[in-house]
Protein backbone atom coordinates (compact mmCIF):
# COMPACT_ATOMS: atom_id res chain seq x y z
CA UNK A 1 0.00 0.00 0.00
CA UNK A 2 1.47 3.40 -0.95
CA UNK A 3 2.56 5.72 1.85
CA UNK A 4 0.77 8.94 2.70
CA UNK A 5 3.71 10.87 1.25
CA UNK A 6 3.38 9.00 -2.04
CA UNK A 7 -0.33 9.77 -2.23
CA UNK A 8 0.32 13.45 -1.52
CA UNK A 9 2.97 13.42 -4.25
CA UNK A 10 0.51 11.85 -6.69
CA UNK A 11 -2.12 14.49 -5.90
CA UNK A 12 0.45 17.28 -6.29
CA UNK A 13 1.73 15.81 -9.57
CA UNK A 14 -1.77 15.70 -10.96
CA UNK A 15 -2.54 19.22 -9.79
CA UNK A 16 0.58 20.72 -11.36
CA UNK A 17 -0.06 19.03 -14.70
CA UNK A 18 -3.75 19.87 -14.64
CA UNK A 19 -3.12 23.52 -13.84
CA UNK A 20 -1.26 24.18 -17.11
CA UNK A 21 -3.62 26.62 -18.92
CA UNK A 22 -3.12 25.39 -22.47
CA UNK A 23 -5.97 27.46 -23.92
CA UNK A 24 -4.46 30.66 -22.56
CA UNK A 25 -0.95 29.68 -23.68
CA UNK A 26 -1.99 28.68 -27.21
CA UNK A 27 -4.04 31.82 -27.85
CA UNK A 28 -1.31 34.10 -26.57
CA UNK A 29 1.38 32.39 -28.64
CA UNK A 30 -0.86 32.67 -31.71
CA UNK A 31 -1.46 36.37 -31.10
CA UNK A 32 -5.17 35.88 -30.47
CA UNK A 33 -5.13 37.96 -27.29
CA UNK A 34 -5.91 37.17 -23.66
CA UNK A 35 -8.52 34.42 -23.66
CA UNK A 36 -9.88 35.67 -20.35
CA UNK A 37 -11.16 38.83 -22.06
CA UNK A 38 -12.94 36.94 -24.87
CA UNK A 39 -16.43 35.44 -24.79
CA UNK A 40 -17.12 33.78 -21.44
CA UNK A 41 -13.56 34.40 -20.23
CA UNK A 42 -13.13 30.67 -19.75
CA UNK A 43 -9.77 29.06 -20.59
CA UNK A 44 -11.24 25.92 -22.18
CA UNK A 45 -11.61 24.83 -25.78
CA UNK A 46 -15.20 26.07 -26.18
CA UNK A 47 -14.13 29.63 -25.45
CA UNK A 48 -11.00 29.29 -27.59
CA UNK A 49 -13.37 28.50 -30.46
CA UNK A 50 -14.88 31.96 -30.00
CA UNK A 51 -11.58 33.47 -31.18
CA UNK A 52 -12.39 32.03 -34.60
CA UNK A 53 -9.41 29.69 -34.47
CA UNK A 54 -10.67 26.13 -34.77
CA UNK A 55 -7.10 24.83 -34.84
CA UNK A 56 -6.35 26.42 -31.48
CA UNK A 57 -9.63 25.13 -30.05
CA UNK A 58 -8.81 21.59 -31.20
CA UNK A 59 -5.27 21.83 -29.81
CA UNK A 60 -6.65 23.06 -26.47
CA UNK A 61 -9.20 20.25 -26.32
CA UNK A 62 -6.52 17.62 -26.95
CA UNK A 63 -3.99 19.15 -24.55
CA UNK A 64 -6.52 19.61 -21.74
CA UNK A 65 -7.61 16.01 -22.21
CA UNK A 66 -4.06 14.65 -22.37
CA UNK A 67 -2.90 16.38 -19.20
CA UNK A 68 -5.47 14.36 -17.29
CA UNK A 69 -4.46 11.13 -18.99
CA UNK A 70 -0.72 11.73 -18.58
CA UNK A 71 -1.10 12.61 -14.90
CA UNK A 72 -2.97 9.36 -14.24
CA UNK A 73 -0.53 7.19 -16.20
CA UNK A 74 2.58 8.65 -14.56
CA UNK A 75 1.08 8.32 -11.10
CA UNK A 76 -0.06 4.78 -11.85
CA UNK A 77 3.50 3.79 -12.77
CA UNK A 78 5.02 5.52 -9.74
CA UNK A 79 2.41 5.12 -7.03
CA UNK A 80 -0.04 2.41 -8.12
CA UNK A 81 -3.84 2.50 -8.54
CA UNK A 82 -4.55 4.69 -5.51
CA UNK A 83 -1.97 7.20 -6.67
CA UNK A 84 -3.48 7.17 -10.14
CA UNK A 85 -6.90 8.06 -8.76
CA UNK A 86 -5.50 10.88 -6.65
CA UNK A 87 -3.51 12.21 -9.60
CA UNK A 88 -6.70 12.21 -11.64
CA UNK A 89 -8.47 14.18 -8.93
CA UNK A 90 -5.50 16.55 -8.75
CA UNK A 91 -5.43 17.09 -12.52
CA UNK A 92 -9.12 17.94 -12.57
CA UNK A 93 -8.80 20.33 -9.62
CA UNK A 94 -5.72 21.88 -11.20
CA UNK A 95 -7.61 22.67 -14.38
CA UNK A 96 -10.63 24.06 -12.55
CA UNK A 97 -8.64 25.91 -9.86
CA UNK A 98 -5.15 26.70 -11.27
CA UNK A 99 -2.92 28.49 -8.80
CA UNK A 100 -1.26 30.43 -11.65
CA UNK A 101 -4.57 32.10 -12.56
CA UNK A 102 -5.75 32.93 -9.03
CA UNK A 103 -7.74 29.67 -8.98
CA UNK A 104 -9.97 30.80 -11.87
CA UNK A 105 -9.75 28.01 -14.43
CA UNK A 106 -11.86 26.05 -16.86
CA UNK A 107 -14.95 23.95 -16.38
CA UNK A 108 -13.09 20.68 -16.58
CA UNK A 109 -14.89 18.73 -19.30
CA UNK A 110 -11.84 17.81 -21.41
CA UNK A 111 -9.72 17.01 -18.35
CA UNK A 112 -12.60 14.93 -16.93
CA UNK A 113 -12.49 12.85 -20.11
CA UNK A 114 -8.69 12.64 -19.99
CA UNK A 115 -8.74 11.33 -16.44
CA UNK A 116 -11.39 8.80 -17.44
CA UNK A 117 -9.26 7.59 -20.35
CA UNK A 118 -6.19 7.28 -18.12
CA UNK A 119 -8.02 5.22 -15.52
CA UNK A 120 -9.68 3.05 -18.18
CA UNK A 121 -6.43 2.17 -19.97
CA UNK A 122 -5.20 -0.52 -17.54
CA UNK A 123 -8.61 -2.10 -17.02
CA UNK A 124 -11.89 -3.11 -18.65
CA UNK A 125 -13.69 0.22 -18.18
CA UNK A 126 -13.39 1.44 -21.77
CA UNK A 127 -17.19 1.29 -22.24
CA UNK A 128 -17.39 4.18 -19.74
CA UNK A 129 -15.25 6.28 -22.10
CA UNK A 130 -17.51 5.31 -24.98
CA UNK A 131 -20.57 6.12 -22.87
CA UNK A 132 -19.25 9.60 -22.15
CA UNK A 133 -18.33 10.26 -25.77
CA UNK A 134 -21.58 8.79 -27.08
CA UNK A 135 -23.75 10.76 -24.67
CA UNK A 136 -21.92 13.98 -25.49
CA UNK A 137 -22.14 13.50 -29.26
CA UNK A 138 -25.79 12.45 -29.30
CA UNK A 139 -26.88 15.33 -27.05
CA UNK A 140 -24.81 17.82 -29.03
CA UNK A 141 -26.25 16.56 -32.32
CA UNK A 142 -29.86 16.99 -31.23
CA UNK A 143 -29.58 20.11 -29.04
CA UNK A 144 -26.43 21.93 -30.24
CA UNK A 145 -25.64 22.74 -26.61
CA UNK A 146 -22.06 21.91 -25.59
CA UNK A 147 -22.80 22.56 -21.91
CA UNK A 148 -25.87 20.31 -21.82
CA UNK A 149 -23.93 17.59 -23.61
CA UNK A 150 -21.19 17.71 -20.96
CA UNK A 151 -23.70 17.71 -18.11
CA UNK A 152 -25.56 14.66 -19.41
CA UNK A 153 -22.36 12.77 -20.25
CA UNK A 154 -20.94 13.47 -16.80
CA UNK A 155 -24.02 11.97 -15.12
CA UNK A 156 -23.96 8.82 -17.24
CA UNK A 157 -20.23 8.17 -16.70
CA UNK A 158 -20.19 7.44 -12.93
CA UNK A 159 -23.38 5.39 -13.27
CA UNK A 160 -21.75 3.16 -15.88
CA UNK A 161 -18.61 2.85 -13.77
CA UNK A 162 -20.43 1.99 -10.55
CA UNK A 163 -22.95 -0.42 -12.06
CA UNK A 164 -20.70 -2.31 -14.45
CA UNK A 165 -17.07 -1.85 -13.48
CA UNK A 166 -15.34 -0.25 -10.53
CA UNK A 167 -17.21 1.39 -7.67
CA UNK A 168 -14.12 3.22 -6.33
CA UNK A 169 -13.40 4.84 -9.68
CA UNK A 170 -17.11 5.49 -10.00
CA UNK A 171 -17.03 7.23 -6.63
CA UNK A 172 -14.21 9.47 -7.84
CA UNK A 173 -16.28 10.43 -10.86
CA UNK A 174 -19.29 11.23 -8.69
CA UNK A 175 -17.06 13.85 -7.02
CA UNK A 176 -15.76 15.14 -10.36
CA UNK A 177 -19.30 15.32 -11.72
CA UNK A 178 -20.52 17.35 -8.75
CA UNK A 179 -17.68 19.85 -9.26
CA UNK A 180 -18.30 19.94 -13.01
CA UNK A 181 -22.00 20.70 -12.48
CA UNK A 182 -21.12 23.41 -9.96
CA UNK A 183 -18.75 25.00 -12.50
CA UNK A 184 -21.59 24.94 -15.04
CA UNK A 185 -24.05 26.76 -12.75
CA UNK A 186 -24.28 29.77 -15.08
CA UNK A 187 -24.77 27.50 -18.08
CA UNK A 188 -27.56 25.66 -16.27
CA UNK A 189 -29.31 28.96 -15.52
CA UNK A 190 -29.03 29.98 -19.17
CA UNK A 191 -30.28 26.58 -20.33
CA UNK A 192 -33.36 26.95 -18.13
CA UNK A 193 -33.91 30.50 -19.41
CA UNK A 194 -33.38 29.45 -23.02
CA UNK A 195 -30.48 31.88 -23.50
CA UNK A 196 -27.57 29.45 -23.59
CA UNK A 197 -25.34 29.79 -26.66
CA UNK A 198 -25.51 26.86 -29.05
CA UNK A 199 -22.57 25.26 -30.80
CA UNK A 200 -21.85 27.54 -33.73
CA UNK A 201 -22.75 30.67 -31.81
CA UNK A 202 -26.55 30.80 -32.17
CA UNK A 203 -28.83 30.86 -29.13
Amino acid sequence: MPSSLSLIAALALGYLLGSIPFGLIFTRLAGAGDLRTIGSGNIGATNVLRTGRRDLAAATLVADCLKGTVAVLIASALFGPDGAMLAGLGAFLGHVFPVWLKFKGGKGVATYLGVLIGLALPGPAWPAVLAFAGAWLITAYFTRYSSLSALIASVITPLVLIVFFHDRVGGLFVVLTVILWWRHAENIRRLIAGTETRIGGKT
